[in-house]
């Protein structure tokens, strides 16, 4: 069988051009029958001198193994789409989806999951940090009733400029959601393909993927592996990741606990708030029945300014509740694992 001879930004046949869009689970195409069992997506971002050692780490960890792995070219300048172009010519079990320009990890981990075909799907970084050698035991793992297996880079070989911010990530995501795993950020994951099809990814939401997945119910577990030293190249993350990050965990706090119920938030923060200016003005109140005079008192002005405020947010929250209404979907509000019918 002959490589395919389509341009490198094609994916097979042209897909939903919704970047991150997930079909409902009964919608998905069947696979297919020649399709490998474990794909392999690897994002990527101006890692040309990278590419030839990673393929054969890879094709070295999976010997015996039916796979196949998808480069995810996210507007590269440095030669690597032309490495790509080499390596899918050598080996047909090579695919590779070329970006116009730069898209962000989120959208490169997005289109690979849509291209890979396999039952299982690993990714990991280009940076050859990421060790294909591992790729073995996240499948152990995976076998023990895990949907979703994290590595955990246990001893790091990075700079402190990335080991703290990721540090405090890290704390503030796990204290927040409950879900006790070290490293939610690392490039290396195993996932069960019906995993990878339930997620919507977009933005910078690929840092959260283990709190989307077991927002959605599935079981998240993680493993200790080994983290190399960068070798060529340089990493494109620094400390200015931690604001944004924590900007987007707000984020995800928001659509996983109160996307389909916005009133809740909404409505408690305002609920609040205007017992406050309630309060307050019933303390006015009583202190111009005594006689005295409140009217250039600043505490007339927070009053009224807490009872206006606590009436947006309620609104605001009925105003979201409404909107939920109308663009429903029952197949948004849970995630099934199996059904048994006699029909």
């Amino acid at each position: 069988m002959s490589p395919t001879s389509h341009r490198l930004g094609d994916a097979g046949p042209r897909a939903d051009s919704r970047v991150g869009s997930a079909e409902p689970a009964r919608a998905r195409p069947a696979r297919r029958l020649d399709a490998p069992t474990l794909s392999v997506v690897v994002p990527l971002y101006n890692e040309a001198p990278n590419l030839e050692e990673l393929y054969s780490e890879i094709v070295t960890a999976l010997a015996g193994t039916s796979f196949e792995v998808v480069f995810v070219d996210d507007g590269s300048t440095d030669g690597s789409r032309e490495t790509l172009r080499e390596l899918h010519a050598r080996d047909e079990r090579v695919r590779a989806i070329g970006f116009r320009r730069n898209f962000g990890k989120t959208a490169a981990l997005a289109a690979g999951f849509r291209a890979a075909r396999g039952e299982l799907v690993v990714t990991l970084d280009a940076d050859l940090q990421d060790d294909p050698a591992e790729i073995p035991s996240l499948l152990h793992r995976l076998e023990e009733g895990a949907d979703l297996v994290a590595a955990w880079r246990s001893e790091r070989h990075d700079p402190w400029t990335k080991r703290l911010p990721s540090r405090i990530f890290n704390w503030v995501v796990a204290a927040t959601t409950g879900i006790s795993i070290h490293d939610f950020n690392c490039g290396l994951k195993l996932y069960r393909r019906e995993v990878t099809q339930d997620l919507k990814l977009y933005g910078e939401l690929h840092r959260f993927i283990p709190v989307l997945a077991h927002w959605k119910g599935y079981r998240v577990a993680e493993l200790p592996v080994q983290h190399r030293p960068r070798r060529h190249g340089r990493s494109k993350y620094g400390l200015r990741r931690l604001l944004a990050g924590l900007l987007d965990f707000v984020k995800v706090l928001f659509l996983t606990h109160y996307l389909y119920r916005p009133l809740r938030l909404f409505g408690s923060a305002g609920l609040l708030v205007l017992l406050a200016g309630v309060g307050l003005g019933a303390y006015l109140t009583a202190l111009r029945l005594f006689g005295e005079t409140i009217g250039r008192r600043p505490l007339l002005t927070l009053c009224i300014l807490l009872v206006l405020a606590g009436l947006q947010l309620i609104s605001t929250g009925l105003i979201g509740e409404m909107l939920h209404h109308v663009s429903f979907r029952p197949e948004e509000e849970y995630s099934v694992d199996e059904v048994l019918s006699s029909d």
